[in-house]
């Protein structure tokens, strides 16, 4: 089946990742992964069979087989990582977003925090190209890595969709944050202009008991959360 622009249209998140998951067909330094959220199980098959027949050069296309925590299915592309790698990942979210409509469309690259706009110039400064740049690229932004960040936590997921970061403790109701930013403790928080929030200090109390021996302070609706020399800036949602 052919599927025709607009297709998949709202059904695909316009976030994709880059070098999240762990390759199927080979290592992780030689093979080049991208996840792409989908809100249906058919809707995942068609992006799955649109990719893996539109494309020479993937090596394989196939989803999850069920749906996820989250409520979503991922559809998983493998690429060799090569020289070529950048301009084959833009091809293909030129046809992702021509099929799901979105003109706008973002990765983020190894679970970082921060997604960006999807662009050849971005994506050729951030892809590794062989084994060596890719192991230097991990080592130098393992600690910006969402679940690496909570890594010594009680939590037993973490999990962003879009600016939504979702954790989840075992036996518990999990917690929604709407993500705000992330970086070096001192450049981060001088950031801040909202003024410390004294009033809320139950709420400390509870993240800090749900999650674990992290630094949290409130600066108006904003929370921070302190690990090394990192920060990350979250605000509480309801979904």
């Amino acid at each position: 089946m052919t599927l025709e622009a607009s297709a998949l249209r709202n059904l695909v998140d316009k976030i994709v990742e880059i070098d999240s998951f762990k390759s199927k067909m080979g290592s992780d330094d030689s093979i080049v992964t991208l996840a792409f959220k989908v809100k249906t199980e058919e809707s995942a098959n068609d992006l799955a069979g649109f990719i893996e027949r539109g494309y020479p050069f993937v090596l394989d296309a196939d989803k999850t087989a069920g749906e996820q925590a989250d409520g979503l299915y991922r559809v998983f592309v493998e690429i060799e990582r090569n020289r070529d790698a950048a301009e084959q990942i833009m091809e293909i979210l030129d046809g992702v977003g021509k099929l799901s409509e979105i003109d706008d469309m973002k990765y983020r690259y190894y679970k970082n925090f921060k997604s960006v706009p999807v662009t050849q110039d971005s994506l050729e400064e951030m892809l590794p190209k062989n084994s060596d740049e890719y192991n230097s690229r991990v080592t130098e932004t393992r600690l910006e890595n969402y679940k690496n960040f909570f890594n010594n936590s009680f939590l037993e997921d973490v999990d962003m969709t879009g600016d939504t970061l979702t954790i989840k403790k075992p036996y518990a109701d999990p917690i929604h944050f709407e993500f705000i930013d992330f970086g070096d403790t001192e450049k981060t928080i001088d950031s801040i202009t909202e003024s410390f929030n004294a009033n809320d200090f139950a709420e400390i109390i509870y993240l800090s008991k749900y999650i674990g021996d992290y630094n949290i302070t409130k600066y108006g609706e904003k929370l921070t959360f302190e690990n090394a020399s990192k920060t990350l800036v979250l605000k509480r949602i309801i979904i």
